[in-house]
């Protein structure tokens, strides 16, 4: 298991006058084994930290730790072991001309796995995928078949930390909370510690044991689910989200 740790965190994209400032002092800790949120609206930052630890963002500052392990601007090969992110849009994060078995076999072969044929009915057993799944293409597959398959690609390599960028927001809405219950039964399952980007307030409460808020590149507030749930915000865009979120109106005592 990782526990996951973000230090004064700046990501940037441009030179001079042309720079734009994404992420702006970013500091939070995971503890192994939980989950945590990132929550904002489109532009506010969140995204874009996921990207800054999978060393997809060629200009950062700050210190990003998993586990023991201190981050430069260069991944060992050991880190994408350790390491996995679940991806937005099933649509998109799959390859449309290979099947379910080539998507694993591949992510398998490429981490140093033998018993290929054993891991794959494993892991779509693990995601809720029988064995029949196994040499359907994407096309063939509803959009949360698709996730699942998302899902047991990044459980492949047997990973302690998994990064999940909006994971159920491309779904229809009968399909979201069976992905949030199986992604809640992984992490118990497999001791996976979660770092959860979404928009959405109640998803992050019904996953995630805290949440750093998000508002134009900067966390404004970091929030227990606890309080999340007792509706008990102290910055006014934390209010708004919880709003819209849960309908949640403060008092104009609270607003004071």
């Amino acid at each position: 298991m990782s526990d996951i740790s973000v230090e004064n965190l700046n990501v940037w994209f441009g030179d001079h006058e042309e720079r734009v400032d994404a992420v702006k002092g970013a500091s939070f800790d995971v503890p192994s084994g939980s989950s945590f949120g990132l929550v904002g609206e489109s532009g506010s930052g969140k995204s874009t930290i996921l990207r800054a630890i999978m060393g997809l963002v060629p200009t950062w500052s700050g210190g990003l730790k998993i586990g023991d392990l201190t981050l430069g601007h260069k991944r060992p090969k050991t880190f994408y072991k350790d390491v996995q992110m679940v991806f937005q849009d099933p649509y998109a994060s799959l390859h449309p001309r290979h099947s379910v078995d080539q998507v694993l076999g591949e992510t398998l072969f490429l981490h140093g796995f033998k018993d290929v044929d054993r891991r794959i009915l494993q892991l779509l057993d693990d995601v809720g995928l029988g064995r029949e799944f196994r040499f359907r293409y994407p096309h063939q597959l509803s959009g949360g078949q698709r996730q699942r398959v998302a899902i047991a690609r990044a459980l492949a390599p047997e990973p302690s930390v998994i990064l999940l960028d909006e994971p159920t927001s491309a779904l229809d809405v009968s399909v979201q909370a069976e992905v949030l219950n199986l992604l809640s039964d992984l992490r118990d399952e497999h001791k996976l510690t979660y770092l959860m980007v979404s928009h959405n307030l109640a998803v992050v409460a019904h996953m995630c044991d805290a949440t750093a808020v998000m508002q134009n590149g900067e966390i404004v507030e970091v929030l227990s689910v606890e309080d999340m749930r007792a509706m008990n915000p102290s910055h006014p865009y934390t209010r708004n989200l919880l709003e819209g979120s849960f309908g949640y109106k403060p008092t104009a005592e609270q607003s004071a």
